[in-house]
């Protein structure tokens, strides 16, 4: 049984991981965890951590972690589709049956007769033909003077099943075909700078301007046709084609098959000027890219979202091989999460007119959500009057590059929209920018560094926040690099930035309970949701939490200097993940000297090569 993805990732989000692990371990809220003892390994102290808002758990001591299909394959030693069945069940979602996705691929494929050999009347009830199992209809089939004589019989025809993707297939390669004979369509690509090789890689063709010119061709894949929306049928009861005088651009899915297509107008007075197929069992505007597939086989690694066909194309002509864009609908977060699969980082180009702020502001809002940590969005706005194909065609691919390279980051393109609709340069100013700000970081993932950062460099952009001036110390402890930091520092850095808690939070896995940065964790992961988002009453909150060991913190405050060191919210985060990831090796080369179990060394020295790999990332950036 094959479960669609979007099918399980809807399973998942119905199912309380909490309330599930619950029933079989005894869990009590910890901050924001839960935790309990493991399941899968003996211990005396809880270890096992249930996260709520990620439906994932991890178990510190034994590094067993996932979601909740892993967590039941796991602990009940069944396979995927039998846990997947029990969750659908309690989900209250229909799991697909057997065959049952086939089975919408599939149409009548009628078959004619010929007049002079009519069948017997027994021989036309019979509702199929007996083909053999692996027959298959030839990709040149269109080509057969047997389907296309005059004289042959469909009224009488008898059906087969037929196969939309091999339809679409046949279909793309008629419309190739039909290129040569347009001269029209011939000047079209040529106007627009492609050149032969590019038009055979994207099998690019032309739709005759027949109304009818696909019955023609396919006489016997009406109804393939019909659903695929490819055949309309007017109000008086007449077909017919959909496309027709465009030039076409096949749409293939991540597997390269074609699954629809998009025409262009020849003449620009026709409208629409864009027509796509319409979504059908194989087509689905929503979930693809067009370019994705082609960017994907050329092994691209920068993505860049555009508006259009064209666009997609000429860029992969220059060189661009990551250029994609929506088949005619607006971006929206499937779209973005296929490219962030592929990079953290991808550019979205819009236009610098009204119209393009505007939708640069709607990307703007579907994309906050997605923005987890390390994942990049920059806003490439086009110059006036210009689309990426015809800077191109007319300024070069390489003051494309240059102006890409320019485009600004999300928090740069943020604080230019917002600060020009009002005067900074007053109090209220100032004021319903942050206002506006607050309402769009709300929709940034409550996971995470980039909401405090993001907030804290609008304040110190509108003269908000508090710069701190380094002070000149000659002590020795104040020069720290990544090989040297130790607990102090990281004491420290949570004190004064206490945002920065979830850099520091695997920490708590390997950290001796008795030692003050262990209890520090421990506070600030009770009260981290109750912080307060301007940053020196959040210190004073951490500070007030963690009153107990105040005569440590004092020392290490003044001793570290923390609060005079780091003078921007970057310097900040940057200092708190090396601190974090040189602590998280230190700790793990102790624990890996006296493990639990053989299987708890494996998981360690896994976990360490790991650790070991981003350290050295961080110090080639």
């Amino acid at each position: 049984m094959a479960i669609p993805q979007q099918t399980i990732d809807q399973i998942l989000d119905r199912t309380d991981l909490v309330d599930l692990i619950g029933q079989r371990v005894k869990l009590k809220k910890t901050g924001r965890t839960y935790s309990g003892c493991c399941p899968f390994h003996q211990e005396k102290s809880p270890s096992f951590h249930v996260y709520r808002d990620k439906q994932y758990y991890h178990c510190f001591g034994c590094q067993a972690n996932g979601n909740a299909i892993r967590f039941l394959m796991d602990i009940d030693n069944r396979n995927f589709i039998e846990v997947m069945k029990d969750l659908a069940s309690q989900a209250g979602i229909e799991l697909p049956k057997d065959n049952q996705d086939n089975k919408k691929l599939t149409y009548k494929k009628m078959l004619p007769q010929e007049p002079s050999a009519p069948p017997a009347p027994s021989q036309l009830d019979a509702p199929n033909i007996d083909f053999p199992p692996d027959f298959e209809m030839d990709a040149n089939v269109m080509l057969d003077p047997f389907l296309t004589d005059p004289s042959l019989d469909f009224e009488t025809a008898a059906t087969q099943e037929g196969n939309l993707y091999d339809l679409l297939e046949n279909v793309a390669i008629f419309y190739q075909q039909q290129l040569p004979k347009s001269t029209t369509a011939q000047r079209y690509f040529k106007h627009r700078g492609l050149n032969a090789q590019t038009i055979q890689n994207w099998r690019l063709g032309y739709a005759p301007e027949d109304w009818q010119h696909l019955e023609q061709a396919f006489p016997a894949d009406i109804d393939g046709l019909k659903q695929l929306g490819l055949i309309r049928t007017s109000e008086t009861g007449r077909d017919f084609d959909l496309l027709r005088d465009r030039v076409i651009f096949p749409i293939r899915d991540h597997k390269g098959r074609v699954v629809g297509f998009g025409g262009r107008a020849l003449n620009d007075e026709i409208k629409p000027k864009y027509i796509n197929s319409p979504d059908s069992e194989v087509f689905h505007k929503n979930q693809l890219l067009y370019g994705l597939y082609e960017g994907t086989k050329n092994k691209a690694q920068d993505w860049f979202l555009v508006e259009g066909y064209m666009d997609v194309i000429a860029l992969q002509q220059a060189g661009i091989s990551g250029a994609v864009a929506t088949l005619g609908t607006a971006s929206n977060t499937e779209h973005l999460n296929l490219l962030f699969k592929r990079n953290h980082r991808i550019t979205i180009a819009f236009d610098g007119d009204a119209a393009g702020q505007k939708a640069a502001k709607r990307t703007l809002e579907i994309a906050l959500p997605l923005l987890s940590d390390g994942r990049e969005l920059k806003f490439f706005i086009l110059p006036d009057e210009h689309d990426p194909d015809s800077l191109i065609r007319q300024e070069g691919i390489e003051k494309f590059q240059q102006l890409w390279q320019q485009a600004p980051l999300l928090s740069d393109f943020l604080f230019a929209l917002l600060t020009q609709q009002h005067d900074v340069s007053t109090p209220e100013g100032k004021s319903q920018v942050m206002g506006e700000l607050r309402g769009l970081t709300n929709l940034l993932p409550q996971q995470g560094s980039y909401r405090y950062l993001l907030t804290q460099a609008f304040r110190e952009k509108l003269g908000l926040g508090k710069r701190y001036t380094p002070q000149i110390s000659h002590d020795a402890s104040l020069s720290f690099n990544i090989r040297t930091r130790n607990e102090d520092f990281a004491v420290g850095l949570l004190i004064c930035h206490p945002f920065l808690y979830p850099q520091f939070e695997k920490l708590r896995a390997y950290i001796q309970e008795d030692e003050l940065l262990a209890a520090v964790l421990q506070t600030l992961d009770q009260i981290f949701e109750q912080l307060p988002e301007d940053q020196e009453r959040a210190i004073y909150y951490a500070l007030g939490a963690c009153y107990n060991f105040r005569d440590a913190l004092t020392d290490i405050l003044q001793r570290t200097n923390v609060l005079h060191l780091i003078e921007t919210p970057e310097q900040a985060f940057n200092f708190a993940t090396d601190n974090a990831l040189s602590l998280q090796e230190k700790y793990l080369k102790l624990k890996i000297k006296n493990p639990q179990s053989l299987q708890e060394s494996m998981n360690l020295r896994k976990q360490l090569n790991e650790l070991t790999k981003k350290i050295s990332l961080r110090l080639v950036s």
